[in-house]
C-alpha cells in the first residue's frame, strides 16, 4: 500500500503520480489535496499521512508539497516514519539501502514527472541492507 498526499504546491505532480502508481497495480490511499487551494497548508495533509500510516504501518508515503521539504519534516516528526526528500534516482535508492527510507517526499515546483517516475521506482524497487546500516537507524529510533 502506498499513502499519497501533498499540498497546493504538489498537487500537479501528485495526480502524474497517482497515474503511473495505478499502472503499477499498487495500491494507493490518497488522502488529499483533491484540488488546488493555495491556502492549504502542508501539515494538514502530513497529519492525514501519518493517521492513515498509522492503521498500516507497512505501508510506503509518497508526500509532494512545493520543495519537498516541509513534507519531510513534519513526516520525521512521527514515530516508524523515516522520510527522505529525493532529488535523484542515486539517491533514492541509497536512502532505502541504508537509511530504510519508507516514505519519499518531492517538491512538485523542483521535480518534474520523468524523475520523479524514476524515484518511485527506485523506492518501491530498492531493499534496505541491513546489517550494520539497521543497527544505525535502531540508535536514531526516537522512543516515545
Amino acid at each position: 500500500m502506498i499513502i499519497i498526499g501533498c499540498d497546493h504546491g504538489g498537487f500537479e505532480l501528485k495526480e502524474k503520480i497517482k497515474v503511473y502508481l495505478q499502472e503499477l497495480n499498487e495500491d494507493i490511499v490518497d488522502v488529499g489535496a483533491y484540488e488546488i487551494d493555495s491556502e492549504d497548508y502542508f501539515s494538514d495533509y502530513v497529519i492525514k499521512m501519518v493517521k492513515a500510516f498509522s492503521l498500516n504501518p507497512d505501508a510506503k508515503i509518497i508526500a509532494i508539497c512545493g520543495s519537498g521539504v516541509g513534507m519531510s519534516i513534519g513526516l520525521n516528526k512521527n514515530k516508524g516514519i523515516f522520510c527522505a526528500v529525493g532529488h535523484s534516482e542515486e539517491e533514492v535508492k541509497i536512502a532505502r539501502e541504508h537509511n530504510n527510507i519508507n516514505a519519499l517526499s518531492m517538491g512538485g515546483r523542483v521535480v518534474n514527472e520523468t524523475l520523479a517516475k524514476k524515484m518511485i521506482d527506485a523506492f518501491l524497487n530498492t531493499n534496505h541492507l541491513g546489517g550494520k546500516h539497521l543497527e544505525r537507524m535502531i540508535a536514531i529510533e526516537i522512543k516515545k
